[in-house]
């Protein structure tokens, strides 16, 4: 039982590495994506507003699902909405108000440090060394990037920094809760309801601000544009398919998807003429190098559990 166990976790099919590379190239997006929002909309509505956007997306499954879905979880769904989508969102909005999307989207990598940590704490999650080590030295690059401010080195900690890695300790918790209570579920129909009641919350924060009479405004269609595809799109679509890696994998494997974010959002950094300084780029290398240490691993271990059982 040990040995299948440990094949599926560290076999990783095709399907999932190119699903990780599209949610890498949507999700490294959002940050810019968010940047432009906030020249129009102000931080609460960009919160809300992009969770409450994916919240339509999902209404014709909620309708066709609401008698299929197992009642004992819809707390759990409350609270992966909570913990996956509306805190993070409002947490890198006010991040967002005072620091670069390139910047933004690299501390996006302490994520799986999280999913490991809350995983082994509280979820009897297991680990070996390597992936231990490839996690320390990932999270010693996001360290580099805390201490950077558009694209600068401080010499104090910055604070909305923080408050993009607190982001982070929410995902790593919710994917975690996603790898536990929804593996039997369709990727779609388990998406859906976790939108099902942060939906409704965010609509009514919404009705609080000029959200609506600003996506009602012929002049700020490029801008409620990105806000759109950011809550479809990017809270959405891409929401069903980094459950479905979650199934593919495993949930340590899904959240490598923020190790690759951050060539996406500095990338858009750059082209939208953001600074990047050398202390950035380094706690970026230095990220991707833990990742490679954990994949590299993975992938050993992979090979020598075929030679012990030739028949898997």
């Amino acid at each position: 039982m040990s040995e299948k166990n440990s094949t599926t976790e560290t076999s990783v099919p095709l399907l999932a590495w190119g699903l990780l590379v599209l949610l890498a190239l949507v999700w490294g997006s959002s940050f810019i994506l968010i940047k432009k929002s906030l020249h129009v909309y102000s931080i609460t509505e960009v919160a809300a507003g992009r969770v409450f956007l994916a919240f339509l997306f999902f209404v014709p499954v909620l309708l066709r699902s609401w008698r299929t879905i197992p009642k004992p979880l819809l707390k759990i769904f409350f609270i992966s909405g909570m913990l996956g989508y509306l805190i993070p969102a409002f947490l890198i909005a006010i991040a967002q108000s005072e620091i670069t999307s390139a910047l933004a989207g690299t501390l996006n990598a302490v994520s799986p440090m999280f999913t490991m940590i809350v995983g082994v704490l509280f979820f009897a999650r297991t680990t070996n060394r390597m992936q231990v080590a490839g996690l320390l030295i990932a999270l010693g690059g996001a360290l580099l990037l805390i201490f950077t401010k558009a694209g600068v080195a401080i010499p104090e900690v910055n604070s909305y920094a923080l408050l993009i890695v607190l982001a982070t300790l929410c995902y790593g918790t919710n994917i975690n809760v996603v790898s536990k209570f929804y593996g039997d579920l369709s990727p779609v129909v388990s998406t859906a309801w976790i939108f099902a009641f942060v939906g409704p919350l965010s609509f009514g924060i919404l009705l609080f601000t000029d959200f609506f009479g600003k996506m009602a405004e012929p002049a700020n269609w490029m801008p409620s544009s990105f806000l759109i595809s950011l809550g479809v799109l990017a809270s959405g679509l891409m929401s069903v398919l980094f459950n479905r890696v979650i199934q593919l994998s495993s949930a340590v494997f899904a959240a490598s998807v923020t190790y690759l974010m951050p060539i996406v959002a500095l990338s858009w950094g750059l082209l939208d003429s953001e600074t990047v300084g050398i202390q950035q780029w380094a706690g970026t290398v230095v990220i991707l190098v833990g990742v490679y240490l954990i994949n590299r691993r993975r992938k050993a271990r992979k090979m020598s559990l075929e030679l012990d059982n030739p028949l898997s």
